[in-house]
């Protein structure tokens, strides 16, 4: 007996998962939806662990005794028959509307903004704060269709030189998201590049938020401004475009205006890890100094 009702709970706990409700289990097994709950939630979970301190008997006599509508006769006669048809149904035959999973949502997104938001293709120069020094970071980015047509790829060379390709999708007709991983495979360290659409067609400018890791691996927020080079989305001349850290004292006219958008100390959100935790009050006074550094 023991082993059918470890069978029983079993087939129920497999269908649970699978998304079918108590209700549907219950009819397929030809008993009582209530009857079927308190087996599933109350009687086979405290028969199980008494079989721990007491004999099989006496361990389902006390499990029984927690509800008041279930015998222990129909049960030991039923449970065979319970078993039987419960391994008749499968999940597959009932139409259960499956649930939209967030990977199920990004990558619907993802096919929908690919025709959403044809206007910010090209090719563009991305200003921000280096990591590492005061200096204005300057990095090409590209955002384009990939080869079937079917999502946008944003790609990005860093100022390491490095091209690292992903994503793009449109949250809204005003918001943009790119994310990309900063390091090779099998290394995941996500970035996320937020860029608001301004109210009209085919933007010079996108200004936004670059979310990440500094050199330490610690999170960080800056301000970003993306300034479009070309409507021209071949990745080759992309691939052969310049990455640069400009140094105050050395930047343009123009890059001064670009340096003080985005390399101001309100410009930038920054955490550290603080060495000895104490979990409490003191450790946040100890981050806030660390930064002020």
């Amino acid at each position: 007996m023991e082993e059918q009702l470890r069978q029983l709970y079993q087939r129920i706990e497999y269908l649970r998962s699978q998304g079918v409700k108590m209700k549907e289990i219950a009819d397929w097994a030809d008993m009582a939806p209530s009857v079927v709950s308190s087996l599933y939630t109350t009687v086979l979970p405290a028969y199980f662990k008494g079989l721990k301190t007491f004999p099989p008997e006496e361990a389902l006599d006390n499990a029984l005794l927690l509800v008041n509508n279930i015998s222990k006769r129909k049960l030991v006669n039923n449970t065979p028959v319970m078993i039987s048809r419960l391994h008749q149904l499968e999940p597959d035959e009932l139409d259960i509307p499956k649930e939209q999973t967030f990977i199920d949502r990004l990558q619907q997104d993802l096919r929908q903004s690919a025709g959403r938001i044809p206007e910010i293709e090209g090719t563009y120069i991305n200003y921000s704060l280096s990591s590492s020094s005061a200096s204005l970071k300057v990095e090409p980015y590209i955002i384009c269709m990939n080869e079937r047509k079917d999502h946008l790829r944003i790609g990005r060379l860093s100022a390491c030189h490095e091209i690292q390709w992903g994503v793009a999708l449109a949250g809204n007709h005003q918001s943009v998201y790119g994310m990309f991983s900063e390091h090779s495979e099998p290394k995941l360290t996500l970035v996320t590049v937020y860029l608001q659409l301004p109210m009209f067609d085919r933007p010079r400018q996108l200004r936004g938020l670059y979310i990440g890791l500094d050199y330490n691996h610690n999170p960080v927020a800056r301000r970003i401004l993306f300034v479009k080079q070309s409507n021209d989305t071949d990745v080759t001349e992309f691939t052969q475009m310049e990455s640069d850290l400009i140094a105050p004292g050395a930047l343009t006219e123009e890059q001064q205006a670009y340096y003080d958008y985005t390399c101001q100390p309100g410009d930038f959100i920054k955490m550290c890890t603080v060495p000895s935790l104490q979990m409490d009050a003191s450790d946040l006074v100890k981050e806030k100094k660390m930064l002020a550094l």
